[in-house]
């Protein structure tokens, strides 16, 4: 069945990052978050208000918040599919980041609220009639909710929607839910103990916990993430592929949402080149970014020295930095020569929460250097890496060697 609406929701569309095809998935998978969660809150409601339980009550109010965070999705996906103005030059596609924030907010509220009247229930409690109409529904409940979390999650997957893999979480966290309410009235039934007020506190705190965790999961791409290793690595093989391009730093990766994402490199080339040449790789990793991968791909050129005395003095250089910290790494090593001393000049890339602060780094460094030869003075600029780890491919690196 899944494979039947993939099918038919993506039609003669190949591209899942095109904002059309993206604003299509959306739609339908919210379509039927809002229909489905608003029949079974019907159905929850009438069942909770006939038995008396507030358990109930709890989860039907759950699938009602559900359904409206499926209207705020809607919308969120019919903006983020604009395209880009004179006022947002990158588009508009963050938009579905905040409607999944409003919908965690609509999450958290509504916990808080059941939380309030299943304490009320604990201190005055009521018989709760469980019959078997409600026993009925809370089992259909399950499995439409199960069916839920499995097409969100196939759709969220498919076009890398954060707000979508956030609902199928909510969706599972869901059936938790409603099978604790469940439980709590095949109990009731069978030993006649009042949980009702119990389960609808758990039920409520479950939900503000997922609400919590939604809104991180929706704040952190606004704020900016750190891209995926994956992609970090792709990229570094790509670029390292090219002819002459010896090694590459500073990568930084920015994403606007979905099919907009931006980077900027400092690819490093021997002085040697010609600079029109060099000019052209660099025009042409650039295109093909942009082409293949859909990434709006920045480079700044960086001529390196690359004989073999400035070679061996930059790998000694580099054991004198791994003795201080061998998590560091090093780059734009250059030597000014001098009468009576010279500078080595180069940067260090540390981790970010480092043990040693920037200007400490620099003053262990310059005593290694001083201490393997006087005459060398070093200039050290420290840089924070923006990506994941990633070190040069050794085949790359042996093929220079």
């Amino acid at each position: 069945m899944f494979g039947f609406i993939i099918k038919y929701l993506r039609k003669d569309a190949q591209d899942l990052t095109d904002c059309r095809v993206r604003e299509r998935y959306g739609n339908f998978a919210s379509s039927v978050g809002i229909c489905s969660n608003l029949l079974l809150f019907l159905l929850k409601i009438t069942a909770g208000l006939l038995s008396g339980s507030i358990a109930i009550v709890a989860d039907a109010i759950n699938n009602l918040s559900d359904s409206g965070s499926a209207v705020v999705t809607f919308f969120g996906f019919k903006l983020s599919g604009k395209p880009a103005d004179a006022q947002h030059p990158f588009g508009h596609a963050r938009m579905e980041y905040i409607s999944g924030l409003i919908v965690s907010f609509i999450v958290l509220f509504l916990g808080l609220q059941l939380i309030g009247s299943s304490f009320k229930k604990i201190i005055a409690p009521q018989s709760a009639n469980f019959g078997l109409l409600a026993m009925a529904i809370l089992v259909v409940s399950i499995l439409v909710k199960l069916w839920q979390c499995k097409l969100y999650r196939k759709i969220g997957k498919l076009i890398d929607s954060t707000a979508l893999l956030a609902t199928s979480l909510d969706s599972r966290n869901d059936i938790v839910a409603t099978a604790a309410v469940l439980l709590a009235a095949i109990v009731t039934i069978m030993t006649g103990v009042n949980l009702d007020g119990y389960m609808g506190m758990i039920v409520a705190v479950f939900i503000l916990i997922s609400g919590v965790k939604l809104v991180q999961d929706t704040i952190s791409p606004l704020l900016g993430t750190a891209p995926a290793k994956d992609l970090v690595d792709e990229i570094y093989v790509k670029i390292l592929s090219y002819d002459h391009i010896i090694g590459l730093h500073d990568l930084a990766i920015h994403s606007y949402g979905a099919g907009k994402r931006f980077a900027t490199v400092h690819c490093e080339v021997s002085s040697d080149l010609d600079v029109m040449i060099a000019h052209d790789i660099i025009d042409n990793i650039e295109r093909d970014f942009l082409e293949h991968e859909g990434i709006h791909l920045v480079i700044h050129y960086d001529p390196i020295t690359t004989d073999e005395k400035t070679e061996e003095l930059k790998n000694q250089v580099g054991l004198l930095i791994s003795s201080v910290a061998p998590e560091i790494g090093m780059h734009d090593f250059r030597v000014v020569r001098g009468v009576s001393h010279s500078n080595l000049i180069f940067d260090v890339v540390v981790p970010f929460g480092f043990r040693y602060s920037d200007e400490r780094l620099t003053e262990l460094i310059a005593e290694k250097i001083h201490q393997f030869n006087p005459t060398y003075h070093a200039v050290v600029r420290v840089d924070h890496d923006y990506v994941p780890q990633q070190r040069e491919d050794p085949d790359k690196k042996e093929a220079r060697e």
